[in-house]
Formats: C-alpha cells, sequence, structure tokens
C-alpha cells in the first residue's frame, strides 16, 4: 500500500528530497508517495515485459532501451512517475534537459 510522505512539493524539491533508501517514492499532484514493494508476481510480469519488448524493438532495429529506473515528469511538473516498463528513444535523450542528471524525461517524443 502507497503511504503519503510530504505535501506539496514540487519537482524540484522532490528530487532535491529523494533519498538513497532503497525504497520507491513517485510524486503524485505534489504529494510525495512511498510505493509499496512489488511483489513476486508482479516482478515475474515486469520481466516478461521488459524481455519481450526488448526482443521487437531489437528485431526492428529501434534506437531504444528499458532503463532500470527513470521517471517520467507531467507536463504540468505536478506529478512524476517511475514506470515498471519504461521504453526510452534513446535519439531524443540529447533534447531532454534532465535526464542527465535527474533521469527524468519530459518529452513525448523520448516515450514511443
Amino acid at each position: 500500500m502507497a503511504q503519503t510522505l510530504r505535501e506539496p512539493v514540487t519537482y524540484e524539491e522532490f528530487i532535491e528530497w529523494y533519498p538513497n533508501d532503497r525504497k520507491q517514492y513517485e510524486l503524485h499532484d505534489g504529494v510525495i508517495i512511498e510505493m509499496a514493494p512489488p511483489t513476486g508476481d508482479h516482478e515475474k510480469v515486469v520481466g516478461f515485459l521488459a524481455v519481450e519488448i526488448a526482443v521487437e524493438f531489437r528485431q526492428l532495429k529501434l534506437p531504444y532501451t528499458i532503463p532500470k529506473t527513470a521517471f517520467v515528469k507531467t507536463p504540468s511538473a505536478k506529478s512524476v512517475y517511475s514506470p515498471d516498463v519504461l521504453l526510452l528513444n534513446l535519439d531524443n535523450l540529447d533534447n531532454e534537459p534532465l535526464f542527465q542528471k535527474e533521469s527524468t524525461v519530459t518529452q513525448a517524443e523520448s516515450v514511443p
């Protein structure tokens, strides 16, 4: 179960606050949420999807990758999510101002 920790905060405050405590957090409409740890069944599904998607983009020779952890920031910047499986377009990451330092994408072109 997700737990609310702090509210309201901006994207910048969230990134500055983000602890290195092996837990996962997301920002939902300005509220920091501690995400529940995934179950084994959940992780099996995530692993299956990542492999199947990777096989497809490799066969099609597309410049994509699936990061282990990355954030997707909404246009309003009130929410920041870390999807279970995120497909990124490597060709657009140079256009992402937050990716190198904060592993955050904001542009639709980065998420095919």
